[in-house]
């Protein structure tokens, strides 16, 4: 047993032996695997690596090659830089107030070539430390703010090149020239279109302006590049350069811009509509503030400069703060041939009849009995025209909110019916065939057959008649019920032809409504053709456009000529209805319209359903009209001619006349027994009773048959 025992031992030890040493081997193979393992991950890294190398380098050397090659090919198309200041085909237009005085811009303005040697240092200053602060430390591109401007796009939810663009000056100048390609009119494509195209934000775009900007860098100086970008840059309100922009905002030029007023035309290169001061001048110097701080924090401002620019922010000139006038504006470029206005190659100055101050007054009194006298959000239009007598128009409101240029003109363009400021028409027409201010006919309910449409009924305001009265009553009580009595018994042609006379170029319709203004006509032609009666009988042709020159040299190249002056009626009809226009002011529907201390004379109309509203008149030296209505013939609510648009042509010539020494009209005066004698060149009536005037030819004429109490 012990044997046993003793002969047992020593296999145990073998047993413990034999598994450190299969545990060893086991060791040594899982060492040996790993060891493998590395050495063939290390042989595939480096394998790969050798391959990315391989295609990096010999990528890298191909983009490199290219982008030399570019660089070599845009440094041999790019002409010198004065070339680059300014090469667009179009023109543009300033257009000039009745004293010389700009008060608009149309077209693109470029202000004239800006230099290192003529323009402001602060300017270049502020344009660097707004939109390049590395200007002139780089080499024409910074892929540093260009990812940085991705990221920023990308967090605020656009597209990598939607928003921040993170590009240098340099790059900005060559998305400004379109990478050296230039706009060719032969395409069809409008200049305007072809350089949205070309300066769209894309990948490719971006690749593009690599070798363009360093181009640039290498044939260009640094101020070289940064004039073309002082000269290209579009700054808001029309103004391309900051030469053209300096005077549209500040009256003068870029050599002469103070530290603030540097800021703010560099902070409009941001976002040049939304930064325009002529826009939202408190918005535009908040953004100039921030240009300040830059040029503090650049060094180019003292602390002392800084403040001062903060404390005393830039002011817009007069004419630039005066918005007015942008509807006579677009419609004297209208008005001109378009070879010398919207579509001139050349810059231009077009000198007009326009008056800021006859503008302000119209734009003030529209202004105050609207927030006065009409319920707030009332969705209501309005349009004025003022005018000389002689037709130089001083004014247009073409509606309300007419600060932008472009907007409907609705009192140029909008074609309304005239109603009752029409009727002064067919009383010419009565006058001009022998009868008189004072001849007597009946205001009564009356009924006219109309061939082929059965009778007609037209009904006086409210339904109410005065019986006998005169024709200066019945037009001063604007009586639809004589109005088309009287066109009856004259003869619509006879009328027709006398509104031609006077300037109503829109088309007349052809039926009994004729008398009370279903005619369609512009505010400007129902206003020259008043404006004609206050001239005695002659045509009135409304004009606002004098002359067009060059502005490069002042070469006079377009002058107004004259157009032959008609007599439309005679001097003793016009006397005779500016006395009942008159009369209609003192007693009749427009004595809301009554002027202190002025002798001034209209008529008030009203359509059918109240879509219209309109009081034209004038005095001695102004011819006014205004119309009220919606744009899309919604009746208005207890508005006539007699109410609100009488109230605004009040307050429009209250204010134009204050200060001016009143004057007599030239009109009849019933007091002078010389006025009395009779006209011979007029055709007179056959029949004529002694103050019965033309009741009973009228009704003979018309076979009208008076209808019954019950009727009325």
């Amino acid at each position: 047993m012990e044997q046993l025992s003793d002969k047992r031992k020593p296999v145990g030890r073998s047993a413990a032996g034999a598994e450190r040493t299969d545990t060893g081997k086991r060791n040594r193979r899982k060492g040996s695997n790993v060891s493998l393992s590395r050495r063939v991950a290390r042989y595939l890294v480096s394998i790969l690596f050798k391959a990315v190398w391989a295609v990096t380098w010999r990528f890298s050397l191909v983009c490199l090659i290219i982008l030399v090659v570019s660089v070599a090919y845009f440094h041999l198309v790019l002409p010198d830089a004065d070339e680059l200041l300014d090469v667009r085909t179009r023109g543009s237009a300033v257009i000039l107030d009745r004293d010389g005085r700009a008060f608009a811009w149309r077209g693109d303005q470029f202000g004239g070539a800006i230099t290192v040697d003529n323009v402001s240092p602060h300017l270049k200053n502020a344009v660097i430390a707004a939109e390049d602060k590395r200007f002139y430390q780089h080499f024409g591109i910074s892929p540093r703010g260009i990812l940085g401007a991705i990221v920023i796009n990308l967090r605020e939810g656009r597209g990598p090149f939607v928003g921040h663009g993170g590009s240098t000056i340099t790059q900005q100048v060559a998305k400004l020239l379109c990478l050296g390609k230039p706009y060719d009119p032969g395409t069809g494509q409008s200049e305007r279109s072809y350089e949205r195209d070309c300066r769209q934000a894309t990948m490719w775009r971006k690749i593009k302006e690599i070798p363009f900007a360093i181009a640039m860098e290498v044939k260009f100086t640094k101020n070289e590049i940064l004039m073309v970008y002082l000269n290209r840059s579009y700054l808001g309100a029309g103004a391309t350069g900051f030469q053209a922009a300096s005077q549209r905002y500040f009256g003068k030029p870029a050599s002469e811009v103070t530290p603030a007023e540097a800021a703010m035309l560099a902070g409009l290169l941001a976002a040049p509509s939304r930064y325009a001061p002529t826009r939202n001048i408190e918005r535009s110097r908040k953004r100039a503030g921030l240009v300040v701080a830059a040029m503090r924090k650049e060094g180019y401002l003292s602390a002392a400069e800084a403040t001062e620019a903060l404390s005393r922010p830039a002011e817009l000139s007069v004419e630039a703060a005066n918005r007015a006038g942008g509807h006579f504006a677009d419609w004297v470029m209208d008005a001109g041939p378009e070879f010398l206005t919207s579509k001139t190659t050349e810059d231009v100055n077009i000198a007009t009849t326009f008056d800021v101050e006859v503008q302000k007054a119209a734009d003030e009194a529209l202004a105050h009995v609207f927030e006065t006298k009409v319920r707030p959000g009332s969705r209501a239009q309005a349009a004025i025209v003022v005018m000389s007598p002689n037709g130089a128009v001083r004014a247009i409101v073409g509606g309300r909110k007419t600060e932008t240029a472009g907007q409907f003109n609705r009192a140029t363009q909008a074609l309304r019916q005239t109603g009752s400021v029409f009727k002064p028409f067919v009383y010419l027409a009565a006058l001009e065939s022998g009868y008189r201010y004072d001849d007597l006919v009946v205001d009564e309910p009356v009924t006219i057959h109309v061939p082929g449409s059965g009778n007609w009924r037209p009904r006086n305001y409210k339904d109410e008649y005065s019986g006998e009265i005169t024709l200066t009553e019945a037009l001063g009580l604007s009586a639809n019920s004589v109005a088309a009595k009287v066109s009856g018994a004259i003869g619509r042609p006879r009328i027709a032809d006398i509104a031609r006379k006077l300037g109503i170029k829109s088309t007349l319709v052809d039926g009994p409504a004729f008398a009370l203004g279903a005619s369609e006509a512009t505010l400007l032609e129902m206003t020259s053709a008043y404006a004609g009666i206050l001239k005695g009988g002659r045509t009135v042709n409304p004009y606002g456009l004098m002359n067009i020159s060059r502005r490069t040299d002042g070469t006079l190249i377009m002058e107004r000529s004259e157009l032959p002056v008609h007599h439309a009626i005679s001097r003793d009809s016009a006397r005779q209805l500016t006395y009942m226009l008159y009369q209609a002011v003192e007693e009749g529907t427009g004595k809301r319209a009554k002027l202190v201390g002025w002798q001034v004379a209209g008529k008030t109309g009203t359509t059918q359903a109240a879509r219209d509203a309109w009081f034209i008149g004038f005095s001695t030296d102004y011819v006014a009209g205004v119309w009220m209505g919606y744009d899309d013939n919604t009746p208005l609510t207890g508005v006539t001619g007699g109410g609100l648009p009488a109230e605004i042509w009040r307050e429009t010539m209250t204010r134009i006349h204050s200060g001016r020494e009143p004057g007599s009209l030239p009109m009849l005066n019933p007091e002078d027994r010389t006025e009395r004698v009779a006209d011979t060149t007029r055709v007179q009536p056959k029949e004529r009773e002694e103050r019965k005037g033309i009741v009973g030819l009228i009704e003979r004429l018309l076979g009208a048959e008076r209808p019954t109490a019950a009727t009325r």
